[in-house]
């Protein structure tokens, strides 16, 4: 139970069977008292229902967390709304010690010529946008308390390398490398590491869309391209959530006090550097 007497709030975590419930459960199963926090409802084209958390499930992660918690709606294109989250997490539950930046668009795939200022501005502004209000937002209240804090950024393989069809995407989880190292040298003084765990492929809900995506792409079946996406993986297997989730517990734990400014890659061996 090493995250008892911790609150943490992980954004984009409403959605069942995501990264982001997976990583609510393995914070909660280790005592933390977690925000369960989503967009809650559709707020325009970029945010639709089929791929967002909505009220109804983040109130039912909540209801089955083994140390309880609370659920509170978010938009993180809004900082407004990020400063009213971190101020949640404190007036609910007395402290905010753990941010994970979890939510994110991975599902404006097109070709490079057919995204629109739209598409680029969405992405941009839910994964990175949205992760620096979040970092700031978090780091306000952790300064403020005195204590020291965890910042983790979910970002992506697409951190490290690129990808076609997802431009944005790419270069939003690029740009989340440049953050936490720049993020670190401020926050160190205050004892508030920042890092990003760097996940390959993982078949959530998002994953799966992902799969029949580029499947068709390629022109081959899902089941083939899933063959072909195993046999590039030295440890022979897609990510799991579960991967995800404990590569987060570790760099919110004590273990990985003198860790920070890092992008971790949590691949089975398919993203060396």
């Amino acid at each position: 139970m090493r995250f008892a007497g911790k609150t943490a709030v992980v954004t984009g975590s409403g959605r069942a069977g995501g990264l982001g419930e997976a990583i609510v459960r393995r914070l909660s199963a280790e005592g933390a008292t977690v925000v369960v926090s989503d967009i809650g409802a559709s707020q325009d084209a970029a945010t639709p229902d089929a791929m967002i958390g909505s009220s109804a499930d983040m109130q039912a992660i909540v209801g089955s967390l083994i140390a309880g918690g609370s659920a509170f709606p978010c938009d993180v294109r809004d900082p407004v709304q990020v400063r009213a989250l971190a101020a949640h997490a404190v007036a609910a539950h007395g402290s905010l010690d753990i941010w994970v930046n979890n939510a994110g668009i991975g599902y404006i795939m097109k070709p490079l010529l057919d995204v629109s200022p739209d598409d680029w501005r969405a992405v941009i502004d839910v994964n990175l946008s949205g992760a620096f209000y979040g970092l700031q937002a978090a780091a306000e209240v952790m300064i403020t308390q005195g204590r020291g804090g965890r910042i983790v950024n979910i970002a992506s393989q697409a951190a490290k390398s690129g990808f076609p069809h997802a431009q944005a995407y790419t270069a939003s989880k690029h740009g989340l490398v440049g953050l936490v190292r720049s993020a670190a040298t401020e926050l160190g003084d205050h004892g508030i590491t920042v890092n990003n765990v760097c996940p390959n492929h993982v078949t959530t809900g998002l994953g799966a869309w992902q799969n029949a995506h580029f499947a068709a792409l390629q022109g081959v079946s899902v089941d083939e391209y899933l063959i072909r996406m195993a046999a590039r993986i030295p440890m022979g297997r897609p990510g799991l959530p579960g991967d995800t989730a404990a590569a987060v517990a570790f760099l919110c734990s004590d273990d990985a006090t003198y860790i920070t400014g890092e992008s971790m890659n949590v691949s089975g061996g398919e993203e060396p550097h």
